[in-house]
């Protein structure tokens, strides 16, 4: 059993799949085969953003599936640095173009801040509402079926909700297993605003974590397994990411129920180490 065929319905009405394919850091050379074997293997929700740099091969992976386009959910992200009206509705239809779509199911402001100046305490208030005001007309427009946000806190939330029209159906945040940020959470469910999960097996980092491996091996499952239906069972909608065809496959397998108890376990974990991976301003957090 999989859950390819559940699906969230977001504030505006539109039916998004629970569980999507991420793309970042696959390289537009490569992202074409992702896409279409992911697709192949049934996954019809996929993930990707201007700051990848991998539209264009997330189109050509989509005509490569043979699938109907109306059967598939697309995301793209509007660059960060985006915070005037003009130069974001010039990038709303670059992506389109470069996605070779007539179309997009959901389009995200990427990040509050450009990412620069992620977390440096300036919250670019004006220029959200600027690009946010871009993402309205395209939608309006019939450009985009859905629209949101990423990475934003509940003070940038408001800040759309009160100089808007048409407020976020999506928010988009880092949340897994040892980092959950309840506060954002609560806040996006408040407001209807269905929250995203990016990065739910941590990039990686959580694999080798003891308890995390010990409640796994307790369901006779992978630990991105666990770590993704941990996500689902708070209601969140995860976008894990794997190049390998059994781990696409595998990681859409959900077909058990953590217990409450052991959700309980899980969610006194605090992680925070990401190695390597630090260096991204999404997981660096706040600066000093």
């Amino acid at each position: 059993m999989t859950i390819h065929n559940e699906f969230y319905s977001l504030n505006n009405g539109v039916k998004v799949p629970k569980l999507g394919l991420g793309t970042w850091l696959v390289d537009d050379d490569k992202v074409d085969r992702l896409v279409a074997n992911a697709i192949k293997a049934g996954y019809r929700h996929i993930d990707t953003a201007q700051a990848y740099g991998n539209e264009a091969g997330v189109g050509r992976g989509i005509k490569q599936s043979g699938i109907a386009r109306d059967d598939l959910f697309i995301t793209t992200k509007l660059a960060a640095e985006h915070k005037d009206y003009d130069s974001a509705a010039a990038a709303i239809d670059e992506s389109l173009r470069k996605l070779n779509l007539d179309h997009i199911d959901l389009m995200l402001i990427h990040a509050p801040e450009p990412w620069a100046n992620f977390r440096d305490g300036d919250h670019y208030f004006e220029g959200n509402q600027a690009a946010w005001h871009a993402l309205e007309d395209a939608y309006k427009a019939g450009k985009l079926r859905a629209i949101g946000i990423s990475n934003f806190e509940p003070v940038d939330v408001q800040n759309i909700l009160d100089h808007s029209t048409i407020k976020p159906q999506v928010n988009q945040v880092l949340a897994h297993i040892g980092n959950v940020p309840t506060d954002v959470i609560a806040f996006d469910a408040q407001h209807d605003i269905l929250t995203e999960a990016h990065s739910p097996v941590a990039h990686g980092a959580m694999i080798n974590e003891p308890t995390i491996v010990a409640v796994a091996a307790k369901y006779g499952v992978s630990v991105p397994q666990l770590a993704i239906k941990y996500d689902l069972q708070l209601n969140l909608l995860p976008l894990p990411k794997s190049s390998s065809i059994a781990h696409l496959t595998a990681n859409a397998e959900l077909d058990f129920a953590i217990s409450d108890a052991d959700m309980a376990t899980l969610n006194q974990i605090q992680f925070t180490d990401y190695g390597e991976d630090k260096a991204f301003p999404v997981y660096a957090g706040k600066k000093d």
